[in-house]
Protein backbone atom coordinates (compact mmCIF):
# COMPACT_ATOMS: atom_id res chain seq x y z
CA UNK A 1 0.00 0.00 0.00
CA UNK A 2 1.10 3.55 -0.55
CA UNK A 3 2.20 5.77 2.26
CA UNK A 4 1.49 9.44 2.86
CA UNK A 5 5.08 10.39 2.41
CA UNK A 6 8.48 8.84 2.04
CA UNK A 7 9.11 9.10 5.76
CA UNK A 8 5.77 8.49 7.47
CA UNK A 9 3.89 5.19 7.28
CA UNK A 10 0.30 5.22 6.15
CA UNK A 11 -1.92 4.87 9.25
CA UNK A 12 -4.71 3.22 7.30
CA UNK A 13 -2.33 0.52 6.14
CA UNK A 14 -0.71 -0.02 9.50
CA UNK A 15 -2.94 -2.92 10.48
CA UNK A 16 -3.69 -5.00 7.41
CA UNK A 17 -6.60 -7.35 7.46
CA UNK A 18 -5.32 -10.86 8.02
CA UNK A 19 -6.61 -14.33 7.48
CA UNK A 20 -6.53 -17.22 9.91
CA UNK A 21 -2.89 -17.87 9.19
CA UNK A 22 -1.90 -14.34 10.14
CA UNK A 23 -0.93 -13.37 6.60
CA UNK A 24 -2.56 -10.52 4.78
CA UNK A 25 -5.79 -11.56 3.14
CA UNK A 26 -6.09 -10.84 -0.56
CA UNK A 27 -8.50 -7.97 -1.17
CA UNK A 28 -10.62 -10.00 -3.55
CA UNK A 29 -11.28 -12.62 -0.83
CA UNK A 30 -12.33 -10.17 1.89
CA UNK A 31 -16.11 -10.18 2.26
CA UNK A 32 -17.52 -6.67 2.25
CA UNK A 33 -19.85 -5.88 5.18
CA UNK A 34 -23.54 -5.09 4.50
CA UNK A 35 -23.08 -1.40 5.32
CA UNK A 36 -20.90 -1.00 2.21
CA UNK A 37 -23.68 -2.34 -0.02
CA UNK A 38 -26.22 -0.12 1.76
CA UNK A 39 -24.11 2.97 1.07
CA UNK A 40 -23.62 1.83 -2.53
CA UNK A 41 -27.39 1.65 -2.94
CA UNK A 42 -27.74 5.19 -1.61
CA UNK A 43 -25.16 6.49 -4.08
CA UNK A 44 -27.50 5.16 -6.77
CA UNK A 45 -30.07 7.69 -5.52
CA UNK A 46 -27.46 10.44 -5.42
CA UNK A 47 -26.17 9.70 -8.91
CA UNK A 48 -29.68 9.65 -10.37
CA UNK A 49 -30.33 13.09 -8.88
CA UNK A 50 -27.14 14.61 -10.29
CA UNK A 51 -27.71 13.54 -13.89
CA UNK A 52 -31.49 13.23 -14.36
CA UNK A 53 -31.93 16.98 -14.95
CA UNK A 54 -30.03 16.79 -18.25
CA UNK A 55 -32.77 14.58 -19.70
CA UNK A 56 -35.57 16.91 -18.56
CA UNK A 57 -34.27 20.32 -19.64
CA UNK A 58 -36.99 20.91 -22.28
CA UNK A 59 -39.75 20.07 -19.79
CA UNK A 60 -38.23 22.19 -17.03
CA UNK A 61 -37.63 25.18 -19.30
CA UNK A 62 -41.23 25.05 -20.53
CA UNK A 63 -42.70 24.74 -17.05
CA UNK A 64 -40.60 27.52 -15.53
CA UNK A 65 -40.80 29.80 -18.57
CA UNK A 66 -37.05 30.03 -19.18
CA UNK A 67 -34.73 29.04 -22.00
CA UNK A 68 -33.16 25.59 -22.13
CA UNK A 69 -29.74 27.12 -21.48
CA UNK A 70 -31.11 28.89 -18.39
CA UNK A 71 -32.65 25.64 -17.18
CA UNK A 72 -29.20 24.11 -17.63
CA UNK A 73 -27.97 26.25 -14.74
CA UNK A 74 -29.68 23.67 -12.50
CA UNK A 75 -26.90 21.29 -13.53
CA UNK A 76 -24.23 23.91 -12.91
CA UNK A 77 -25.72 24.81 -9.52
CA UNK A 78 -25.57 21.19 -8.42
CA UNK A 79 -21.92 20.85 -9.50
CA UNK A 80 -20.93 24.09 -7.74
CA UNK A 81 -22.86 23.04 -4.64
CA UNK A 82 -20.94 19.76 -4.58
CA UNK A 83 -17.62 21.45 -5.31
CA UNK A 84 -17.88 23.98 -2.50
CA UNK A 85 -20.35 22.32 -0.19
CA UNK A 86 -18.59 18.98 0.30
CA UNK A 87 -15.57 20.36 2.21
CA UNK A 88 -17.63 23.04 4.00
CA UNK A 89 -20.22 20.53 5.22
CA UNK A 90 -17.47 18.07 6.13
CA UNK A 91 -16.09 20.64 8.57
CA UNK A 92 -19.54 21.66 9.81
CA UNK A 93 -20.54 18.07 10.66
CA UNK A 94 -17.20 16.84 12.00
CA UNK A 95 -18.43 16.70 15.62
CA UNK A 96 -21.49 14.67 14.72
CA UNK A 97 -21.48 10.87 14.95
CA UNK A 98 -21.20 9.51 11.46
CA UNK A 99 -24.63 7.90 11.60
CA UNK A 100 -26.20 11.23 12.55
CA UNK A 101 -24.26 13.03 9.83
CA UNK A 102 -25.44 10.56 7.19
CA UNK A 103 -29.07 10.81 8.31
CA UNK A 104 -28.86 14.62 8.29
CA UNK A 105 -27.29 14.59 4.82
CA UNK A 106 -30.09 12.43 3.44
CA UNK A 107 -32.78 14.62 4.97
CA UNK A 108 -31.19 17.79 3.55
CA UNK A 109 -30.94 16.02 0.19
CA UNK A 110 -34.64 15.11 0.37
CA UNK A 111 -35.63 18.64 1.40
CA UNK A 112 -33.76 20.08 -1.58
CA UNK A 113 -35.77 17.90 -3.94
CA UNK A 114 -39.03 18.91 -2.29
CA UNK A 115 -38.13 22.59 -2.71
CA UNK A 116 -37.28 22.04 -6.38
CA UNK A 117 -40.47 20.07 -7.03
CA UNK A 118 -42.60 22.85 -5.50
CA UNK A 119 -40.80 25.59 -7.44
CA UNK A 120 -42.64 27.85 -9.83
CA UNK A 121 -39.53 29.91 -10.59
CA UNK A 122 -35.99 29.10 -11.63
CA UNK A 123 -34.54 30.90 -8.60
CA UNK A 124 -36.33 28.67 -6.11
CA UNK A 125 -35.47 25.58 -8.11
CA UNK A 126 -31.80 26.61 -7.94
CA UNK A 127 -32.04 26.89 -4.16
CA UNK A 128 -33.39 23.36 -4.05
CA UNK A 129 -30.60 22.03 -6.25
CA UNK A 130 -27.90 23.66 -4.13
CA UNK A 131 -29.47 22.17 -0.97
CA UNK A 132 -29.56 18.73 -2.61
CA UNK A 133 -25.91 19.13 -3.62
CA UNK A 134 -24.94 20.00 -0.04
CA UNK A 135 -26.65 16.83 1.16
CA UNK A 136 -24.97 14.81 -1.57
CA UNK A 137 -21.54 16.24 -0.79
CA UNK A 138 -21.94 15.58 2.93
CA UNK A 139 -23.06 12.03 2.27
CA UNK A 140 -20.03 11.34 0.09
CA UNK A 141 -17.56 12.90 2.54
CA UNK A 142 -18.87 10.84 5.45
CA UNK A 143 -20.16 7.75 3.62
CA UNK A 144 -16.88 6.99 1.87
CA UNK A 145 -15.08 7.13 5.22
CA UNK A 146 -17.66 4.79 6.79
CA UNK A 147 -17.47 2.34 3.87
CA UNK A 148 -13.67 2.16 3.77
CA UNK A 149 -13.40 1.89 7.56
CA UNK A 150 -15.96 -0.92 7.62
CA UNK A 151 -14.21 -2.80 4.80
CA UNK A 152 -10.75 -2.46 6.35
CA UNK A 153 -7.48 -1.49 4.63
CA UNK A 154 -7.30 -4.73 2.61
CA UNK A 155 -10.57 -3.96 0.80
CA UNK A 156 -10.94 -0.17 1.03
CA UNK A 157 -10.63 0.38 -2.71
CA UNK A 158 -13.16 -2.37 -3.42
CA UNK A 159 -15.56 -0.72 -0.97
CA UNK A 160 -15.08 2.58 -2.77
CA UNK A 161 -15.73 0.73 -6.03
CA UNK A 162 -19.12 -0.36 -4.72
CA UNK A 163 -20.04 3.26 -3.94
CA UNK A 164 -18.80 4.53 -7.31
CA UNK A 165 -20.65 1.62 -8.90
CA UNK A 166 -23.88 3.00 -7.46
CA UNK A 167 -23.40 6.18 -9.48
CA UNK A 168 -22.53 4.18 -12.58
CA UNK A 169 -25.65 2.07 -12.16
CA UNK A 170 -27.65 5.28 -11.78
CA UNK A 171 -26.53 6.30 -15.27
CA UNK A 172 -27.62 2.92 -16.66
CA UNK A 173 -30.97 2.55 -14.86
CA UNK A 174 -31.87 5.52 -12.64
CA UNK A 175 -31.41 8.38 -15.09
CA UNK A 176 -33.36 6.77 -17.98
CA UNK A 177 -36.20 5.78 -15.62
CA UNK A 178 -36.23 9.22 -14.00
CA UNK A 179 -36.26 10.90 -17.39
CA UNK A 180 -39.14 8.72 -18.56
CA UNK A 181 -41.10 9.44 -15.38
CA UNK A 182 -40.54 13.18 -15.83
CA UNK A 183 -41.67 13.09 -19.43
CA UNK A 184 -44.82 11.09 -18.62
CA UNK A 185 -45.89 12.64 -15.30
CA UNK A 186 -44.28 16.07 -15.26
CA UNK A 187 -40.70 17.08 -14.53
CA UNK A 188 -41.39 17.15 -10.77
CA UNK A 189 -42.11 13.39 -10.64
CA UNK A 190 -38.49 12.18 -10.33
CA UNK A 191 -37.82 14.90 -7.72
CA UNK A 192 -40.66 13.59 -5.54
CA UNK A 193 -39.46 10.01 -6.06
CA UNK A 194 -35.89 10.87 -5.10
CA UNK A 195 -37.07 12.76 -2.01
CA UNK A 196 -39.11 9.75 -0.87
CA UNK A 197 -36.22 7.36 -1.51
CA UNK A 198 -33.84 9.60 0.45
CA UNK A 199 -36.18 9.68 3.46
CA UNK A 200 -36.53 5.88 3.31
CA UNK A 201 -32.74 5.57 3.11
CA UNK A 202 -32.37 7.84 6.16
CA UNK A 203 -34.64 5.51 8.13
CA UNK A 204 -32.62 2.46 7.07
CA UNK A 205 -29.31 4.15 7.97
CA UNK A 206 -30.68 5.18 11.38
CA UNK A 207 -31.67 1.58 12.07
CA UNK A 208 -28.86 -0.37 10.45
CA UNK A 209 -25.70 1.64 10.92
CA UNK A 210 -24.01 0.82 14.24
CA UNK A 211 -24.58 3.44 16.93
CA UNK A 212 -20.86 3.48 17.79
CA UNK A 213 -19.91 4.71 14.29
CA UNK A 214 -18.43 7.98 15.59
CA UNK A 215 -15.57 10.15 14.50
CA UNK A 216 -12.17 8.77 15.46
CA UNK A 217 -10.83 12.32 15.70
CA UNK A 218 -13.10 15.37 15.65
CA UNK A 219 -10.26 17.89 15.74
CA UNK A 220 -10.29 20.40 12.90
CA UNK A 221 -6.51 20.59 13.30
CA UNK A 222 -6.25 16.85 12.65
CA UNK A 223 -8.48 17.13 9.58
CA UNK A 224 -6.47 19.98 8.08
CA UNK A 225 -3.15 18.41 9.06
CA UNK A 226 -3.99 15.49 6.79
CA UNK A 227 -4.02 17.95 3.88
CA UNK A 228 -0.32 18.77 4.31
CA UNK A 229 0.81 15.67 2.42
CA UNK A 230 1.99 16.76 -1.06
CA UNK A 231 1.02 13.33 -2.45
CA UNK A 232 -2.61 14.01 -1.54
CA UNK A 233 -2.72 17.08 -3.78
CA UNK A 234 -1.16 15.09 -6.60
CA UNK A 235 -4.04 12.63 -6.24
CA UNK A 236 -6.55 15.51 -6.37
CA UNK A 237 -4.86 16.82 -9.51
CA UNK A 238 -4.97 13.37 -11.09
CA UNK A 239 -8.67 13.02 -10.23
CA UNK A 240 -9.52 16.36 -11.85
CA UNK A 241 -7.47 15.68 -14.99
CA UNK A 242 -8.86 12.17 -15.49
CA UNK A 243 -12.45 13.37 -15.08
CA UNK A 244 -11.85 16.31 -17.40
CA UNK A 245 -10.51 13.88 -19.99
CA UNK A 246 -13.56 11.63 -19.84
CA UNK A 247 -16.19 14.35 -19.61
CA UNK A 248 -14.50 16.63 -22.13
CA UNK A 249 -15.46 14.04 -24.74
CA UNK A 250 -18.50 12.32 -23.26
CA UNK A 251 -20.43 15.54 -22.60
CA UNK A 252 -20.76 15.85 -26.39
CA UNK A 253 -21.20 12.19 -27.25
CA UNK A 254 -24.58 12.81 -28.95
CA UNK A 255 -23.26 15.10 -31.73
CA UNK A 256 -20.22 12.84 -32.06
CA UNK A 257 -22.41 9.82 -32.78
CA UNK A 258 -25.08 11.48 -34.89
CA UNK A 259 -23.14 14.06 -36.90
CA UNK A 260 -19.69 12.51 -37.18
CA UNK A 261 -20.43 8.77 -37.03
CA UNK A 262 -23.82 9.17 -38.78
CA UNK A 263 -25.65 7.09 -36.18
CA UNK A 264 -29.44 7.41 -36.01
CA UNK A 265 -30.48 9.58 -33.05
CA UNK A 266 -32.81 6.83 -31.80
CA UNK A 267 -29.78 4.58 -31.22
CA UNK A 268 -27.80 7.14 -29.21
CA UNK A 269 -29.41 6.11 -25.87
CA UNK A 270 -28.30 2.52 -26.52
CA UNK A 271 -24.74 3.71 -27.11
CA UNK A 272 -24.93 5.65 -23.84
CA UNK A 273 -26.21 2.50 -22.15
CA UNK A 274 -23.15 0.73 -23.49
CA UNK A 275 -20.96 3.45 -22.00
CA UNK A 276 -22.67 2.91 -18.64
CA UNK A 277 -22.20 -0.86 -18.78
CA UNK A 278 -18.55 -0.37 -19.68
CA UNK A 279 -18.17 2.09 -16.79
CA UNK A 280 -19.73 -0.41 -14.36
CA UNK A 281 -17.35 -3.13 -15.54
CA UNK A 282 -14.38 -0.78 -15.26
CA UNK A 283 -15.37 0.32 -11.77
CA UNK A 284 -15.66 -3.30 -10.64
CA UNK A 285 -12.31 -4.34 -12.08
CA UNK A 286 -10.56 -1.21 -10.83
CA UNK A 287 -11.97 -1.71 -7.35
CA UNK A 288 -10.66 -5.27 -7.21
CA UNK A 289 -7.19 -4.60 -8.61
CA UNK A 290 -6.57 -1.24 -6.98
CA UNK A 291 -6.13 -2.50 -3.41
CA UNK A 292 -3.19 -4.72 -4.42
CA UNK A 293 -1.67 -2.79 -7.35
CA UNK A 294 -2.89 0.81 -7.29
CA UNK A 295 -0.41 2.43 -9.66
CA UNK A 296 0.23 -0.56 -11.90
CA UNK A 297 -3.53 -0.38 -12.52
CA UNK A 298 -3.99 3.41 -12.58
CA UNK A 299 -1.26 4.33 -15.04
CA UNK A 300 -2.13 1.74 -17.73
CA UNK A 301 -5.86 2.52 -17.36
CA UNK A 302 -5.20 6.23 -17.83
CA UNK A 303 -2.88 5.59 -20.76
CA UNK A 304 -5.55 3.41 -22.38
CA UNK A 305 -8.13 6.16 -21.75
CA UNK A 306 -5.89 8.66 -23.54
CA UNK A 307 -5.37 6.21 -26.40
CA UNK A 308 -9.13 5.69 -26.78
CA UNK A 309 -9.74 9.43 -26.84
CA UNK A 310 -7.06 9.77 -29.50
CA UNK A 311 -8.71 6.98 -31.49
CA UNK A 312 -12.09 8.74 -31.22
CA UNK A 313 -10.50 11.90 -32.58
CA UNK A 314 -8.99 10.07 -35.56
CA UNK A 315 -11.35 7.23 -36.43
CA UNK A 316 -14.85 7.73 -34.98
CA UNK A 317 -16.39 8.30 -38.39
CA UNK A 318 -17.89 4.81 -38.60
CA UNK A 319 -20.94 4.11 -36.43
CA UNK A 320 -19.75 0.69 -35.20
CA UNK A 321 -16.23 1.91 -34.45
CA UNK A 322 -17.56 4.99 -32.66
CA UNK A 323 -19.90 2.98 -30.43
CA UNK A 324 -17.17 0.46 -29.54
CA UNK A 325 -14.80 3.28 -28.63
CA UNK A 326 -17.44 4.98 -26.45
CA UNK A 327 -18.04 1.73 -24.55
CA UNK A 328 -14.29 1.22 -24.09
CA UNK A 329 -13.96 4.81 -22.86
CA UNK A 330 -16.44 4.06 -20.08
CA UNK A 331 -14.58 0.90 -19.09
CA UNK A 332 -11.05 2.35 -19.10
CA UNK A 333 -11.94 5.77 -17.69
CA UNK A 334 -14.05 4.57 -14.79
CA UNK A 335 -11.56 1.90 -13.74
CA UNK A 336 -9.57 4.77 -12.21
CA UNK A 337 -12.28 6.18 -9.94
CA UNK A 338 -12.30 3.72 -7.02
CA UNK A 339 -8.51 3.57 -7.03
CA UNK A 340 -7.89 7.32 -6.77
CA UNK A 341 -10.48 7.61 -4.00
CA UNK A 342 -8.81 4.68 -2.22
CA UNK A 343 -5.49 6.50 -2.47
CA UNK A 344 -7.02 9.52 -0.72
CA UNK A 345 -7.96 7.24 2.19
CA UNK A 346 -4.49 5.68 2.32
CA UNK A 347 -2.59 8.94 2.18
CA UNK A 348 -4.80 11.04 4.47
CA UNK A 349 -5.48 8.20 6.89
CA UNK A 350 -8.65 6.40 7.84
CA UNK A 351 -11.51 8.41 9.30
CA UNK A 352 -10.70 11.75 7.63
CA UNK A 353 -13.80 13.27 6.06
CA UNK A 354 -12.30 16.60 4.90
CA UNK A 355 -9.75 14.99 2.54
CA UNK A 356 -12.55 12.80 1.19
CA UNK A 357 -14.76 15.86 0.70
CA UNK A 358 -12.01 17.57 -1.29
CA UNK A 359 -11.78 14.45 -3.46
CA UNK A 360 -15.47 14.95 -4.26
CA UNK A 361 -14.69 18.56 -5.15
CA UNK A 362 -11.82 17.42 -7.40
CA UNK A 363 -14.23 15.19 -9.33
CA UNK A 364 -16.62 18.09 -9.81
CA UNK A 365 -13.81 20.44 -10.90
CA UNK A 366 -12.79 17.91 -13.53
CA UNK A 367 -16.35 17.39 -14.77
CA UNK A 368 -17.04 21.12 -15.00
CA UNK A 369 -13.69 21.97 -16.62
CA UNK A 370 -13.82 19.15 -19.15
CA UNK A 371 -17.39 19.92 -20.18
CA UNK A 372 -16.66 23.64 -20.48
CA UNK A 373 -13.46 23.36 -22.53
CA UNK A 374 -14.93 20.53 -24.60
CA UNK A 375 -17.80 22.84 -25.54
CA UNK A 376 -15.38 25.60 -26.52
CA UNK A 377 -13.42 23.13 -28.67
CA UNK A 378 -16.64 21.97 -30.32
CA UNK A 379 -17.42 25.50 -31.51
CA UNK A 380 -13.84 26.10 -32.66
CA UNK A 381 -12.30 25.19 -36.01
CA UNK A 382 -11.72 21.68 -34.63
CA UNK A 383 -15.45 21.03 -34.79
CA UNK A 384 -16.61 17.54 -33.82
CA UNK A 385 -13.02 16.42 -33.19
CA UNK A 386 -12.59 19.13 -30.56
CA UNK A 387 -14.16 17.52 -27.48
CA UNK A 388 -12.30 14.21 -27.82
CA UNK A 389 -9.03 16.00 -28.58
CA UNK A 390 -9.55 18.11 -25.45
CA UNK A 391 -10.18 14.94 -23.46
CA UNK A 392 -7.05 13.34 -24.93
CA UNK A 393 -4.94 16.29 -23.74
CA UNK A 394 -6.36 16.09 -20.22
CA UNK A 395 -5.90 12.31 -19.97
CA UNK A 396 -2.33 12.59 -21.22
CA UNK A 397 -1.63 15.32 -18.64
CA UNK A 398 -2.96 13.06 -15.87
CA UNK A 399 -0.05 10.68 -16.45
CA UNK A 400 2.37 13.25 -14.97
CA UNK A 401 0.95 13.37 -11.41
CA UNK A 402 0.31 9.62 -11.55
CA UNK A 403 3.94 9.01 -12.52
CA UNK A 404 5.15 11.16 -9.62
CA UNK A 405 2.83 9.30 -7.25
CA UNK A 406 4.05 5.92 -8.50
CA UNK A 407 7.69 6.94 -8.01
CA UNK A 408 6.93 8.16 -4.48
CA UNK A 409 5.10 4.93 -3.76
CA UNK A 410 8.05 2.84 -4.92
CA UNK A 411 10.49 4.86 -2.82
CA UNK A 412 8.31 4.46 0.27
CA UNK A 413 8.04 0.70 -0.32
CA UNK A 414 11.81 0.45 -0.72
CA UNK A 415 12.38 2.41 2.49
CA UNK A 416 10.14 0.03 4.45
CA UNK A 417 11.69 -3.13 3.01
Amino acid sequence: MSSPSSTKPDPSAAAPLTGDSGTAAPAGKVKLPPVVWLLGAITFIMGTSEFVVSGLLPEISGALGVSVSSAGTLITAFAVGMMIGAPVMSIATRRLPRRSALVAALLVFAAGHVVSALSSSLGLALVGRVAAALGNGTFWAVGAVVATAAAGPAASTRATGVMVGGITLANIVGVPLGTAAGQLSGWQAPFWMLAALAVAAAVVVARRLPADTTRTDTSLRAETAALKHPRLWLVYLAIALIQAGIMGAYSYVAPLLTERAHLASAVVPLAMLGFGIGALAGTTVGGRLGDRRPYTTLIPATAVTAAILGAITLWATNSVVAVVLVVLLGAAGFANNPIVVGEVVRIAGAGRSLPMALATSAFQVGIATGSWLGGIALTSSLGLKGPSLTGFAFALAALLPLGLLAASHRNAESARS
